[in-house]
């Protein structure tokens, strides 16, 4: 198999899980980074053995392919589009663009290129995430009728050293989080129709818990306290909470409701975690560890074992690219779970109903035998 270039623009704290991650993976190679700060460039550079480069000149580099975009989400949509005026492929962390117009801007300076377009989450790909897809996909709990989403915390500025962009516009437990939960719900039970919204904020200000900054005190300037009901087209109805003003819970992080049975899905941040089936009769906890994206591989902050697979969207995107294929972590996906999301800020801060305008299909099931061709031969055991 060819291999394709990859180089990074952004070289802050989620570079170093691209940069770890990418030899999982067949067909592409990490090979440059760049970063507005070079002393930035230079350190992930010399961690991970790679070129540090300019913006620039990473854009001009003739053995990069694929530019992943690591900017904070004010600068996606302006970088994602000078990598592609650039001729190169744009694969971008989420949320990959803030507004639907931004979205329909680079899905026309792409076609006309002819250069793809990807976005982050990918962990829909994981093996629980699959699995629970291969459920519902069989029929087994029936129709989907309804479920809940929850994703609540205390919030990022605890652990994050730099967290003043999660508290800007376009960030939030919405746009950072909640493309992880609209994403999965997509990809399990198709697109949405509509959505309603009441947003808030806990709290003005918020005081930096780790690092140099430790005690400094930031702005909050976007909505921290969500609640929101998504119509799909399906005629499912999901409630979804998204909040970092909550110290403790004890919600589940995701539940779907069928006419014969109950599905109740792990953490969609993850790639991994229980699958559990349920009625009237008692719960069965289904076994997806065939699927090598199931697979333990590290370990977070807590000590807790998980799969981690960060990359599989981008390696992904680089087969179908080989393969002259639609890949699935596609611009219309990414962008109709932007327009999810930026309409429940809207149904917020205006109390009505936002109808979509955007659609997109299921992004095709990854079953193992997928899962293993993108992974090089020793890590696809």
């Amino acid at each position: 198999m060819k291999t394709l270039g990859i180089g990074v623009i952004g070289c802050g704290n989620i570079s170093a899980a691209y940069m770890q991650l990418t030899p999982l993976f067949a067909g592409i190679e990490m090979r440059a980074c760049a970063d507005r700060d070079m002393d930035a460039a230079r350190a992930r550079a010399e961690e991970f053995g790679l070129r540090a480069l300019s913006v620039d000149d990473l854009l001009a580099a003739e053995d990069i392919d694929i530019v992943v975009n690591l900017t904070v989400p004010a600068a996606h949509y302006e970088i994602s589009r000078r990598i592609l005026e650039a001729g190169k492929h744009s694969y971008s962390e989420k949320p990959f663009v803030l507004t639907l117009e931004e979205g329909e801007s680079l899905r026309k300076l792409a076609e006309d290129k002819g250069l793809r377009v990807g976005s982050a989450p990918d962990t829909y790909m994981g093996g629980a995430h699959q699995l629970a897809r291969a459920v519902l996909d069989e029929g087994r709990i029936g129709r989907v009728t309804g479920g809940t989403c929850h994703v609540l915390s205390p919030g990022m500025e605890h652990w994050h050293p730099n967290p003043d962009f999660f508290f800007q516009p376009g960030g939030g437990p919405i746009l950072d989080l909640g493309p992880y939960y609209v994403t999965n719900l997509v990809q399990l039970i198709g697109p949405v129709e509509s959505v309603q919204a009441m947003t808030g904020r806990g709290r003005e200000t918020r005081t930096i818990g780790n690092g140099p900054r430790l005690g400094e005190e930031i702005p909050v300037q976007t909505p921290t306290n969500v609640q929101a009901l998504l119509r799909f087209q399906s005629g499912a109805i999901v409630t979804f909470g998204a909040s970092w003003d909550v110290k403790a819970h004890r919600h589940e992080n995701m539940e779907l409701y069928g006419t014969d049975a109950s599905l109740y899905v792990p953490d969609p941040n993850f790639f991994g975690g229980e699958v559990i089936v349920a009625d009237a009769d008692g719960a069965t906890t289904l076994d997806g560890r065939d699927h090598p994206f199931s697979v333990t591989n590290m370990q977070d902050g807590q000590g807790i074992d998980r799969a981690n697979y960060r990359c599989a969207g981008l390696a992904e995107m680089a087969t179908a690219i080989l393969e002259d294929r639609p890949h699935r972590s596609s611009l219309d996906l990414a962008l109709h779970v932007i327009e999810v999301l930026t309409g429940i800020l809207q149904a917020g801060e205006t109390g009505e109903t936002v109808a979509m305008t955007t659609t997109c299909d299921r992004p095709d099931a990854l079953s193992p035998d997928d899962a293993r061709a993108l992974l090089v031969p020793q890590a696809a055991l």
